[in-house]
């Protein structure tokens, strides 16, 4: 079989999505005899690195099958050495051609991230705090900051915060990948930050690095 270009990867998850967004879903490669296929050895044509939110179910909204994503998701799309190392994985060792990553409107971590900003912010968990203090750099990109440090986030564009934080995590992905960067470099890998919206099921890309032309 002929290794997939990330043209290839990205036309066909594009065209996944517009089948979802259609409401003409193919279902494919779901079946018993796709099951008994890849059960030795996996062969996924994209990685994506997504939010966890239980709206953004990779392989349904982009009407693909088992085996043909290799998903990493955590709440925000907060870069990590784990999805790091998880995604070097799918570029060194599965041969991916094209990792998406994927972001969404009405985002519960992007929100945490503006709220934690503002004057009377709530007290977070440990470890909540430490995911969403990897957004606030957005918030702070975006808002306008008080005297007192606190952020006016009654005015601020909470939709624009996230797609700063995609574009962000795009950027850090390749500065924490040496193996990433050097492959988008050669042409073997190419990255799309991509924007989905919950109400209308589509994907649209923000970023692009590479040809998926």
């Amino acid at each position: 079989m002929t290794k997939p270009t990330p043209a290839d990867a990205w036309t066909q998850m594009k065209s996944g999505n517009e089948r979802f967004v259609d409401g003409v879903p193919a279902h494919p490669r779901q079946d018993v005899e796709r099951r008994t296929e890849i059960a030795v050895a996996q062969t996924p044509a994209a990685a994506l690195f997504g939010c966890s939110d239980s709206r953004l179910a990779a392989e349904i909204i982009f009407d693909l099958g088992l085996g043909d994503l290799f998903v990493v998701r955590n709440a925000g799309q907060v870069i990590s050495s784990s999805v790091i190392g998880s995604l070097e994985y799918a570029v060194a060792v599965l041969q991916v051609p094209l990792i998406v990553v994927l972001r969404h409107d009405e985002c519960g971590a992007v929100r945490a991230a503006v709220d934690s900003q503002g004057p009377n912010a709530p007290l977070l968990p440990a470890h909540i705090k430490s995911l969403v203090s990897e957004i606030v750099p957005a918030v702070r990109a975006v808002g306008v900051t008080a005297e007192d440090g606190t952020i006016d986030i009654e005015h601020l564009d909470v939709d624009l915060v996230g797609r700063t934080h995609l574009r962000d995590t795009v950027a850090a992905l390749l500065a924490g990948s040496e193996l990433i960067s050097e492959a988008v470099a050669a042409g073997t890998l190419a990255i799309v930050g991509a924007d989905y919206h919950l109400a209308d099921g589509r994907v649209e890309a923000d970023v692009v690095l590479g040809d998926v032309a």
